[in-house]
This record gives C-alpha cells, structure tokens and sequence, in this order.
C-alpha cells in the first residue's frame, strides 16, 4: 500500500534506502530518486515504463549546487536563473563527468532546476544529494498534480508519496538549452515564453525530437488519457460527428449547451490562462475516469500558457 503522508524525515529515509518516494512541485509530482544511485535511477525508469533514451531533470535546493553538477553557466542562463529560481524553469547545460549517463542519457548535457514548493526544498535541503524526479505517472500518460493521482498510478509499488497539495502551476517546467551559447526552448511549459523573452531576448523553440530527445516532453505522444482524445478549434462542430457516442468536452471560459455531452469541464470562467493551466491535468484525469468513448479538446488562444497547454493537448490527442 502505498503511504500518502505529509512527513518529511519518512521520505528521506527511504530515499537514504536508494528507494523513490514521489514528490509535490509547484508544476506536478515528480517520481524522485538519488542521481548517484544506479539502482534508484533504473528504478524510476522500470517504474514509468520510461525508455531510456529520454533523459530525467535533476532538481537541486540552491544555485550553489550547480558548480557540482555544470562546467559552465552562459550568462544567458544566468540572468534566467536570477529570474525564475526556485521556479518552473529547467535549463540544460554542459555536464560535469560525475553525474551520472544513465541520468542524462548518455548526453554530455544535464537538466537541471529549482523547483518553487516549500516542501520540495524542505526535502532537498535534508538529503546530501539532488534528486532525479521524472513526473510521477507511467510514460506518456497524464501527468499527476496531486498526490492521489500518483496513488492511482503506483498504488503498491511506490512507498510514499510526499503530500504536498494540489500543484499551483499544473503542467511542467519549460525546459530551456543553449546551441552554440543561444538559449534554445526544448519544452513550452508553466513558464510562457513570453516572459522568457522579456529576460533574454528571441528565443528558438524546438520542441519536437523523436530520436534521441535533448529533454523530455519532446515526443509527439505524451501526457495523453487512455480515453481517444481530439483537439479541435470548433467543438460544438464536432459533436455532430460524434452524435452517437458518449462525449466529454474539455473548454476554455464558456459551457456549452448541448445533450450530447455527457460532461464537461471548463478550466477558466473569467479566461485566465494561468487557472487553466493549474487545472488542466486534474481536470483531464476526471474525464479520463467517466467511461466516455471520446472526449473532445478546445484548442486555446496561441499565445502566453496558452501555447503550452496547447502543446500538452497537440501530443495527447488523435491526429
């Protein structure tokens, strides 16, 4: 049975066993386990079903750590680091020769962050290490933004989940490298790229790899229900074509009036991106849960979150 509990000196004598315990972010749970430990890495690998070729993020308490695990810091990300540390930023950066290639993937580059929960740094301030923690879901499904979502997942399995609420943010980190010293987006997330660009300048998004990611998120299927998912710009359009099935719809702002919707869930009333950001993945994993034939997503406004919650949705539903 796994343990939900809130006790901080349990997680970290199971994570000093080279055991995961999942944690609470302000983004989503991450499956957590020592970076220097073999056996907790292939751990959260076999536990996720997670192939690997796709490397994890190394999350640390204090930008000092970073001179264990990075040769160098371009001044670019330094200025982001002064901006969204402890936060929802991940930066990939030239790695030391002792973390781990099992961590990386075999890459000569480490993700790495900060994250923004008093209990994660708690955490991470009582371990002598970094931890590594993927989301705490199996590859390519939903991801979890409380802890009873990773119960779900993992019950009997994993040994704790450290319960830290509901995740402010709700969708991932946005995951930022440097090609040729230029910072490169590998992964929209809670962090809009707009706000990036008002710190550094243009950034490069390329987001999409197959073979061989440079960070996760990059595969075009991911974060998906097991419920056949569309993403559509006119929904009430579509529920024609679906007259005879039963239909869950995923909005915006605005209900829609219409009896062959089973259920619907509406992520911002007043059309605040950052609402429904937070809710998104929650809100998911309950239509996930209805024994609907299919439901059917409202693409977002391009631009701010809105990209990256339609990034989440391009890669969890059909083409």
């Amino acid at each position: 049975m796994t343990l939900i509990s809130q006790d901080i000196s349990k997680a970290v004598a199971i994570l000093n066993r080279e055991e995961l315990v999942a944690i609470p972010t302000e983004t989503v749970y991450g499956l957590a386990g020592n970076i220097y430990s073999e056996k907790a890495i292939k751990a959260i690998f076999e536990m996720k079903k997670r192939p690997f070729f796709n490397p994890l993020i190394v999350h640390i308490h204090a930008v000092e750590q970073l001179e264990n695990l990075v040769i160098e810091i371009p001044e670019k990300a330094k200025l982001l680091a002064e901006s969204f540390w402890p936060g929802s930023l991940t930066m990939v950066l030239k790695k030391k020769s002792n973390v781990p290639d099992l961590i990386t993937a075999g890459k000569d580059s480490v993700a790495v962050r900060i994250p923004n929960h008093r209990i994660a740094l708690e955490l991470l301030k009582s371990l002598d290490f970094p931890l590594a923690a993927p989301s705490a879901n199996p590859f390519g499904s939903i991801s979890p933004t409380n802890a009873f979502h990773v119960a779900d997942y993992f019950q009997d399995v994993l040994p704790m989940v450290l319960d830290g609420g509901n995740c402010k943010n709700g969708i991932e980190s946005t995951i930022i490298g440097f090609e040729n010293g230029e910072p490169v987006i590998y992964r929209l997330g809670s962090i809009a790229l707009e706000s990036i660009e008002e710190i550094i300048g243009k950034v490069e998004v390329k987001n999409k790899k197959e073979a061989a990611p440079d960070a996760p998120g990059m595969l075009s299927r991911h974060y998906a229900p097991k419920t056949t998912t569309y993403l559509e710009s006119n929904v009430e359009e579509q529920l024609t074509r679906f007259a005879d099935r039963r239909i869950g719809v995923l909005l915006f702002q605005k209900k829609i009036e219409n009896p062959a919707i089973q259920h619907q869930e509406v992520l911002s009333e007043k059309g605040d991106l950052s609402e429904a950001t937070s809710k998104l993945y929650a809100a998911l994993h309950r239509l996930d849960k209805m024994n609907l034939d299919i439901i059917i997503a409202e693409k977002f406004p391009d631009f701010g979150l809105g990209k990256s919650i339609n990034d989440r949705l391009e890669r969890a539903t059909k083409k």
